[in-house]
């Protein structure tokens, strides 16, 4: 079967050994674009037999769009580093025949981790995302931040693949609090969008009921509870500091808004 697998990276170099060899098990060539990475990440991966593309990083989807324009099959298989492919998810993939199926790409369901809990609640499960993709015929999109495939064709796996999302529960929180709302934050005023002072209160408010009532977070104890609280505070503090950047020049004038990673 002939797939391409990619992946992009960034000081991911106690993960990319497992990620390259669950897609290995699939795969004919491995790429790894990397947007430099300060430990081992491309060595290891050279020594995983993977092709390494030096690349800056160009935000998500441009990012994630660079790997499949550099390999040799049309069939890309793109994985996150702290992602793997499950027995089920190898199998479903091998009994493919795509030369001539009339899908353009094929979602995985994706069972979230926070440590070594799976969650099955506040939407982590389960996470349809496609994965697996023609290449002539689509790829991700040009979002820089959570891009994904833009199959307009698509078909479902009945497989999983395991993403190590959070480590603990203070990468939950810290994430959340820091890189992921100021980026988001960036490139919405980027984009003309504008905050009001109600405006971190009540989408911060709509998101945590969302994840604990309407995606169910309560039926998951502490861990529901937490994660509830942490999509609150990414989306409080996202439009709180978009609100800041149209309050203050002082704020506003010492960010690089092309710099959004």
């Amino acid at each position: 079967m002939n797939i391409t697998g990619v992946v992009i990276t960034l000081n991911e170099a106690d993960n990319i050994i497992a990620c390259l060899h669950s897609l290995a098990k699939v795969c004919d060539e491995l790429v790894v674009v990397d947007s430099g990475s300060s430990d081992a990440t491309c060595e290891l991966a050279e020594k995983a037999d993977a092709r390494v593309i030096h690349q800056p990083y160009l935000g998500d989807g441009p990012q994630k769009n660079v790997g499949p324009n550099h390999a040799t099959n049309r069939w890309v298989l793109s994985l996150d580093a702290d992602e793997r492919l499950t027995d089920s998810a190898i199998a479903a993939i091998q009994t493919l025949d795509l030369d001539n199926t009339r899908h353009d790409g094929f979602a995985l369901r994706r069972r979230n981790h926070l440590g070594s809990r799976w969650i099955k609640a506040c939407g982590w499960y389960p996470d349809y995302c496609i994965r697996l993709f023609d290449r002539d015929r689509t790829g991700f999109s040009d979002s820089q931040q959570h891009a994904s495939v833009q199959a307009r064709q698509p078909g479902r796996l009945e497989a999983d693949l395991v993403h190590y999302s959070f480590s603990d529960l203070g990468e939950l929180f810290t994430k959340a609090g820091g890189r992921f709302s100021k980026r988001a934050a960036k490139i919405m005023y980027r984009r003309g969008k504008r905050a009001t002072s109600w405006s971190p209160f009540l989408h911060g408010t709509s998101a945590f009921i969302r994840k604990f009532l309407f995606q169910k977070g309560f039926t998951a104890g502490v861990d529901g509870l937490s994660i509830s609280l942490s999509a609150a505070v990414n989306s409080y503090l996202k439009y709180a500091k978009l609100l800041e950047f149209q309050r203050d020049a002082r704020i506003r004038d010492n960010e690089d808004f092309d710099q959004i990673w």
